[in-house]
């Protein structure tokens, strides 16, 4: 598996060295090993979730302000952009974002630690997002910022209508969000 630190180097990118033959393919998905070595952490995930959208949806920019939840993020089928966002003030890279193509057909899975907001748009006409958490869902200390914050400035590649949850689209603006100290 290589993995590639991104312009913030706590968002990893693990691509899986993908065999294929006559009968389709195989690859390693995960390894806890080769997670950690390229992690520097120890993480245990607790909760695997499951979505399918349809093209132009986007969901985000989410975190939860207590019991933080890191995230391990693939796509099963379609393409999507997705996004992080480094909303720990302590940090070095706060208030930056990065992203990346993740599909079906390139295999990449991107690692989102906690302390980030995360989003991500369909760009195909459907797509189904796998990803593992570190912690459980608490709905109560969920938080959205909204996409499009101009603070931001999130170049999201996309053309035509967006499709938002209400929740999503009464997102705050990134400076008047709570970020982790």
């Amino acid at each position: 598996m290589n993995t590639i630190q991104l312009a913030i180097p706590d968002v990893v990118v693990f691509e899986p060295r993908v065999y294929r033959d006559e009968r389709g393919f195989f690859f390693e998905s995960f390894n806890q090993r080769t997670f950690e070595e390229a992690i520097g952490a120890h993480a245990a995930f607790v909760q695997d979730n499951h979505t399918c959208s349809s093209k132009h949806v986007l969901r985000g920019l989410h975190y939860q302000i207590r019991r933080p939840q890191g995230k391990l993020i693939r796509v099963t089928s379609g393409i999507v952009f997705d996004v992080a966002v480094d909303i720990r003030e302590s940090s070095p890279t706060f208030g930056q974002w990065v992203g990346e193509i993740l599909s079906a057909d390139n295999k990449k899975q991107i690692w989102i630690p906690e302390g980030f907001a995360h989003g991500f748009v369909v760009l195909s006409d459907q797509a189904e997002v796998l990803y593992k958490t570190t912690d459980y869902w608490a709905p109560e200390h969920e938080r959205c910022i909204i996409w499009n914050d101009a603070t931001l400035g999130i170049e999201w590649p996309i053309e035509g209508p967006l499709r938002l949850s209400a929740k999503d689209a009464q997102g705050v603006a990134f400076l008047s969000a709570e970020v982790f100290t």
